[in-house]
């Protein structure tokens, strides 16, 4: 008989598990795949956001899927203490840019293994290659897990950790969900976030922007008025697809919504190449530069403001002759030139799919979480946390901040859990 069984090896499972054992409780982690904290490895492109150093307003705003609900288990376990959890057992931690912590090794490994050699010092049980086939309960109370191969476990309380549906390799494939709808849960729709957007516009078919990087541009997603409903002022890259870069992910989850709010696929979205300058000085700079050259084509003209290949299309977009001087420009038209940099709009259909997200939007609903515990208000003794939850946020360390924090209130409060 354990105290806590925690389904699922991830960020959140492995912070659940330690928690659940630190006072000596007896715990049993069970992972369906081969090697715990797959997804940990891969994350921050192989060296680990491990958490972010920002105040918790700013990291609550980098949380548009339900943020809020993390104030009350940052009260007993937040940022800091995860900074402290790894640095007191020797992974030194470094920021940086937009509060993002780092080992300072860069490896991610280092952070996986700190985690797993804290489990085998509270003498957590492992098992992996196991497969959960349903949580056993009986008039309301838990009772222990079935695994598929009909193993009985039996324990108090029961921990699901189990991840969404994004990077289905590491073993993200949904299962939570099945077993938090089993004990009387609502799992909101499921759908991707931070992940690439897609298009159908003849310039995104023909691939003549394919490969084209721009640096810190405000990309925007538009709703039915034309107002913006949000803008994000990063890095993005045009595809053979649609776009990508850090903006576009970011703006993924608001195509989705304005896809459900306009009640059609092709939606607007806008880039404003220079955000830093509003429409009358970006009208002086151009005009500036191109009277300072009066006598060489306006493509040479204006080589090096901005990427060549989106200079050239931005012409075309205003109807400008790239081979014609300053002298034959109308006031009008360089206008029209300033305009399209700031507010080119053009019609997107939607995302890649979930499978190739990197966060799931959606899960188990939170308004039947207790914030404070983690633990369902339907079925005592089952805790949830981490990404099953319908708690979403952009990269940068926010995602694996609200599953390690989950994680540890989970299970620091299963583990004390007596029925």
């Amino acid at each position: 008989m354990y105290q806590t069984i925690v389904i699922g090896g991830g960020p959140s499972g492995l912070m659940a598990a330690i928690a659940a054992s630190s006072s000596g409780q007896s715990v049993l982690l069970l992972e369906k795949k081969k090697g715990l904290g797959r997804k940990l490895k891969i994350s921050g492109g192989g060296r680990c956001n491990v958490t972010n150093r920002l105040p918790y307003d700013e990291i609550i705003r980098h949380i548009p899927g339900n943020g809020k609900f993390l104030y009350s288990p940052f009260s007993i376990f937040d940022n800091h203490s995860i900074i402290d959890f790894f640095e007191s057992r020797g992974v030194k931690l470094k920021e940086e840019d937009h509060g993002r912590m780092f080992p300072v090794s860069n490896k991610s490994q280092d952070v996986v293994d700190t985690l797993i050699q804290t489990l085998k010092l509270q003498n957590v049980e492992v098992i992996e290659e196991c497969t959960v086939a349903k949580i056993k309960h009986h008039e309301g109370q838990i009772q222990g897990i079935e695994t598929i191969d009909g193993q009985l476990f039996e324990c108090r309380t029961v921990i699901i950790a189990t991840g969404g549906t994004s990077v289905p390799h590491t073993g993200s494939t949904g299962d939570g969900y099945q077993f938090a709808q089993s004990l009387g849960h609502t799992i909101t729709e499921l759908f991707p976030t931070e992940v690439p957007i897609t298009s159908s516009e003849p310039f995104i078919k023909d691939k003549r922007l394919k490969g084209l990087s721009l640096k810190d541009v405000g990309v925007s997603v538009l709703k039915k008025n034309g107002k913006k409903r949000i803008t994000h002022q990063m890095d993005m890259i045009f595809t053979h697809f649609g776009i990508s870069g850090p903006a576009a992910l970011r703006c993924s989850q608001f195509v989705y919504k304005e896809q459900k709010n306009q009640k059609k696929q092709d939606i607007n979205m806008q880039i404003d190449a220079f955000p830093e300058m509003n429409l009358g000085q970006l009208q002086e700079e151009i005009t500036k530069r191109l009277k300072n050259d009066k006598d060489k084509y306006i493509k040479n003209s204006l080589k090096g403001f901005i990427e060549e290949r989106y200079l050239m299309f931005m012409l075309e977009q205003a109807d400008i002759d790239p081979n014609t001087t300053y002298h034959h420009l109308s006031p009008r038209k360089i206008e029209d030139l300033s305009k399209m940099f700031k507010g080119f709009t053009f019609t997107v259909n939607g995302t890649l799919s979930i499978e190739k997200a990197f966060v799931t939007g959606g899960g188990v609903s939170i308004k039947e979480i207790e914030p404070h515990t983690m633990m369902s208000k339907i079925t005592p003794g089952l805790f949830l946390c981490g990404e099953v939850l319908d708690i979403h946020g952009y990269t940068g360390g926010y995602n694996i901040t609200s599953a390690l924090v989950t994680g540890h209130v989970a299970g620091y409060f299963a583990g004390l859990y007596e029925d």
